[in-house]
């Protein structure tokens, strides 16, 4: 089953990823966080990416869809995957139901996170703060944004016209509150995974 984890920077995607991760036994694929690691390697990837990444701008979809089929084909991979920060444009969704239908698979749920741009800001400073990381300027977190609401955004449109389960989390309130809300969505399907991984394994 693939879940994607979906919304815009800071809206706290990457937090209760790593939490459903641990619940549910599924494997968290931060394409943010992968293209990092790329970067600090100095990579012939990382070195393409940075200077993009650096200014808050999206990656190519032929780029993004080549790592995430990549990283889908993994053995741990097969049972079922958290999807977070992919897929980020119309034709990356669209790449990626080829991508699962080709290989008999499917997206299970789209969990989307709803957070205002104000509350977003907020946060963003805050990481900036702890994290240091080179993409959360307030300068690149603006174009972020603006990048966001004309090119991901309507990934969302297109997820409810092809009748894929959508579901809307307050990703506003308190982190336990956000969690539970998720779990309440996962319940069924946690019997499920549990019962797939024992299978693969």
């Amino acid at each position: 089953m693939i879940t994607i984890i979906f919304g815009p920077p800071g809206s706290g995607k990457g937090t209760q990823a790593a939490i459903i991760s641990e619940r549910f036994n599924l494997p968290h694929i931060s394409t943010g966080q992968m293209l990092r690691d790329e970067v600090a390697a100095d990579s012939e990837l990382g070195r393409e990416v940075a200077p993009i990444m650096k200014t808050g701008g999206l990656i190519s979809d032929e780029t993004m869809v080549r790592v995430i089929e990549n990283r889908l084909g993994q053995p741990d991979a097969i049972p079922g995957v958290l999807l977070d920060g992919f897929p980020r444009t119309v034709p990356q969704a669209s790449e990626l139901d080829e991508m699962l239908e080709r290989t008999g698979r499917e997206i299970g749920v789209v969990l989307f996170f709803d957070v205002p741009e104000a509350e977003l800001s907020k946060r963003i400073a805050h990481r900036a703060e702890v994290d240091h990381r080179a993409d959360d300027t307030p300068e690149a977190f603006l174009h972020r944004m603006r990048e966001y609401e004309a090119k991901t955004a309507p990934v969302v449109g297109y997820y409810e016209g092809r009748g894929t389960r959508l579901e809307y989390v307050n990703g506003n309130a308190p982190i336990e509150a956000v969690t539970e809300s998720i779990l309440t969505i996962f319940g069924p399907q946690q019997k499920v995974n549990q019962r797939a991984q024992g299978e693969v394994a």
